[in-house]
């Protein structure tokens, strides 16, 4: 445990509930700019894990940087975003760390470890003034409890409209289909709505509607948190903004942080290296098109959403506030 406690490079990674234990890894600050998640993290040895008991997580004492967060609705450029946020000198940006959702998959008997883990990923680093940490949108349920367990933490909520999200659902085939109908069961388990529809109903929608509706709850939530206790501390992005704007929005993200950024010109920003390669597999950015009955499928999911949204009374996509 002294490891642990002593040396910032190891960040909390998973949980075993059976055992009650928390497990670590070592993580080289240059992985946190490498693209990918954090949660497929493998060390190059077994010397890179350890396991630490859930009743001694609180007596890990250490010095903490400020932790904000990026909240997503998925497929919106939000990896990008936090891999852009890893500035020397600056801040350091963790791409969907393995902890937050093992969290929450756990469910709320391991609520008392919210806190500490969470301050645990935002260890002090030399030459580092805040630590953003973009969790799986997966965890979208856990936002309250995070922004509750530290204060003094800001959240950008980062989404985009509904034909993109769709898009990158069709184009990953059969596991992205499979992808939307459980996220839109999920999101109906703690952010549902009663949209009048059977169970017949809802298991004969198609994917892409299924997709359509779980985005729609995450825009729900989104404009319930903006108006939420938490509304000073919240704000919203557009995933297409930013990436036509992103030295803006990388400032933008600093100073909503509270971020000295004086020093970093925009165009410094703009030319950062997560802008090089694909933000999630690495390599050239490869763009596709959408074929013609996508596009036409999308369109109706689309009028049908706003449809809804008109009837809940909310905007869609949530309107943007951080510029």
């Amino acid at each position: 445990m002294s490891d642990v406690q002593s040396d910032p490079e190891w960040i909390p990674h998973g949980l075993d509930l059976q055992k009650q234990v928390v497990e670590f890894v070592k993580v080289p600050r240059e992985t946190f700019c490498a693209p990918g998640f954090l949660f497929d993290y493998e060390p190059p040895d077994p010397t890179g894990r350890q396991w630490i008991p859930f009743d001694q997580i609180a007596n890990l004492a250490v010095d903490t940087s400020p932790v904000h967060f990026i909240f997503h609705t998925a497929f919106c450029r939000s990896t990008l975003l936090v891999r852009a946020l890893n500035i020397p000198g600056t801040s350091i940006g963790m791409s969907e760390p393995g902890i937050i959702a093992a969290l929450a998959s756990a469910g709320p008997r391991v609520d008392p470890l919210v806190a500490p883990l969470v301050r645990l990923l935002g260890r002090k680093r030399e030459g580092v003034g805040a630590v953003f940490v973009k969790p799986t949108n997966h965890a979208n349920r856990l936002i309250g409890s995070l922004l509750k367990a530290l204060p003094e933490a800001r959240a950008i909520l980062m989404s985009n409209s509904v034909s993109p999200f769709l898009q990158s659902v069709r184009k990953r085939g059969l596991m992205g289909h499979r992808w939307a109908r459980r996220l839109y069961l999920e999101l109906q388990r703690y952010a549902g709505l009663n949209l009048g529809m059977s169970a017949e109903e809802q298991f004969s929608m198609t994917d892409l509607q299924a997709g359509g509706v779980a985005w729609l709850l995450s825009q729900n939530l989104f404009t319930i948190l903006a108006s939420s206790e938490f509304g000073e501390r919240v704000r919203t992005l557009d995933g297409d903004f930013f990436n036509e704007n992103r030295g803006e929005t990388i400032q933008a993200a600093l100073g909503f942080a509270g971020i000295e950024w004086d020093q970093h010109t925009q165009g410094e920003l703009e030319d950062h290296d997560a802008f090089a390669d694909h933000a999630k597999l690495g390599g050239p950015v490869i763009q596709t098109e959408a074929d013609r009955s996508t596009m036409d499928e999308i369109g109706q999911v689309e009028e049908w959403l706003a449809l809804i949204a008109n009837q809940i009374g909310i905007e869609i996509p949530v309107r943007q506030t951080l510029l």
